[in-house]
């Protein structure tokens, strides 16, 4: 591989000019429309290391009891975690917050759902449970509590020194070596076997837009970055990302942080108390954060990131060739445990799905293609 051909950003083609050989992800109508991405649901056996490594990571915990801790960010709002003791260390399910005009009473005709007790809902309100494509839980909610924001510094990024413009005089940068207090909770990222019936699915529940769509070498879809419909107001590159792989799972979730200072300081105290770090610090390509990789205490990855696009909902998709090395644009190459583990369990699970007709054989060789290629010269 030359590096002329290594080193390239991918070529990203709007879907008015796709060419007839790559397949669009078709939007289907929507039941509701999602506004936010409001918690994600855990069981954990030791809700001590949780609270720790989630203190350490930057949440605040807002509660803490022998059977649930409940997390949140600076931004308003009540919560952005909550996790249960459980017999096992597990993802349970996304929360999100639909518009006040959606009707959640249609979700049960619709989808099957069953409304929530009020107990079970860790910041007030109501709402639905429905079942994904999986089997996973997700909750529908409206009329949240609202909290007040907790403090958090300024960025520093306005004051940036460059060639051309000089904006600190007279000014060090002195952030302070803390956590990186997280702001609010950004995007989920699900793996899946069905992609296509879980991306229209997802697009179907929340009414979300395919922001970007990866393709594979025979152009059909295998992962999509959605963002929410907030019609004029600008809404984050993606709320959620499905991708398609070998089984379906949490992969990682992502936590807006205020600035790279932010990234690089939190990164030196989650060091300081031993936890794992993953992969960063580097800048995304689809979505262009910034970003850092961490694992808890079960072995489930989060991601810090800052300076995010954004877009209104009159852009429409743009559609890339899948390959790893668009994953980054600069930083540390991305790390093996992004790829299924060539290992006899992975076999076994290939072995399954083929025999269940869940996947075929050419779209094994196809992801393979797509992930098995150098990412960079020196790969």
């Amino acid at each position: 591989m030359s590096i002329a051909t290594s080193l390239r950003p991918p070529v990203t083609l709007p879907e008015s000019r796709l060419p007839a050989t790559v397949e669009r992800l078709l939007r289907p109508p929507a039941a509701g429309r999602a506004v936010s991405l409001a918690f994600l649901r855990w069981e954990k056996k030791s809700l001590g290391a949780t609270a720790r490594f989630w203190s350490d990571f930057g949440f605040a915990i807002a509660s803490a009891t022998a059977e649930r801790v409940v997390a949140r960010g600076t931004a308003a709002g009540p919560c952005l975690a909550v996790a249960s003791r459980g017999a096992a260390d597990r993802f349970v399910g996304p929360a999100f917050a639909m518009s006040n005009d959606t009707d959640l009473a249609a979700y049960e005709r619709a989808f099957g759902g069953r409304w929530l007790d009020a107990a079970r809902l860790p910041a007030g309100g109501r709402g639905i449970e429905v079942l994904d494509p999986s089997g996973r839980p997700v909750w529908l909610l409206q009329g949240q509590d609202e909290s007040l924001p907790l403090p958090n510094r300024a960025p520093v990024h306005p004051l940036t020194n460059t060639a051309a413009h000089t904006a600190r005089v007279n000014a060090p940068v002195r952030t302070p070596i803390e956590p990186a207090r997280v702001v609010r909770l950004g995007h989920l990222v699900l793996q899946t076997v069905d992609f296509a019936g879980m991306a229209n699915w997802y697009m179907r529940v929340l009414g979300l837009i395919p922001t970007d769509v990866q393709y594979l070498a025979d152009g059909s879809p295998a992962l999509a970055f959605m963002r929410l419909d907030m019609r004029d107001t600008p809404a984050d590159h993606h709320t959620l990302v499905l991708v398609g792989a070998l089984e379906e799972r949490y992969e990682h979730s992502a936590y807006e942080v205020v600035d790279l200072d932010a990234l690089g300081q939190g990164q030196q105290v989650l060091r300081a108390h031993g936890w794992r770090h993953l992969w960063g610090i580097g800048r995304h390509v689809l979505g262009s954060q910034l970003f850092d990789y961490w694992q808890d205490p079960d072995g489930f990855e989060y991601e810090h990131y800052t300076d995010g696009d954004v877009f209104t909902a009159d852009v429409e998709t743009g559609y890339t060739p899948l390959e790893f090395g668009s994953l980054w644009a600069w930083g540390p190459d991305a790390p093996a445990s992004l790829k299924p583990a060539r290992n006899l369990r992975t076999l076994l699970r290939i072995l399954r799905l083929l025999r269940d007709k869940r996947i075929t054989l050419q779209r094994l060789k196809l992801l393979a293609q797509a992930m098995d290629a150098p990412a960079r010269p020196w790969s």
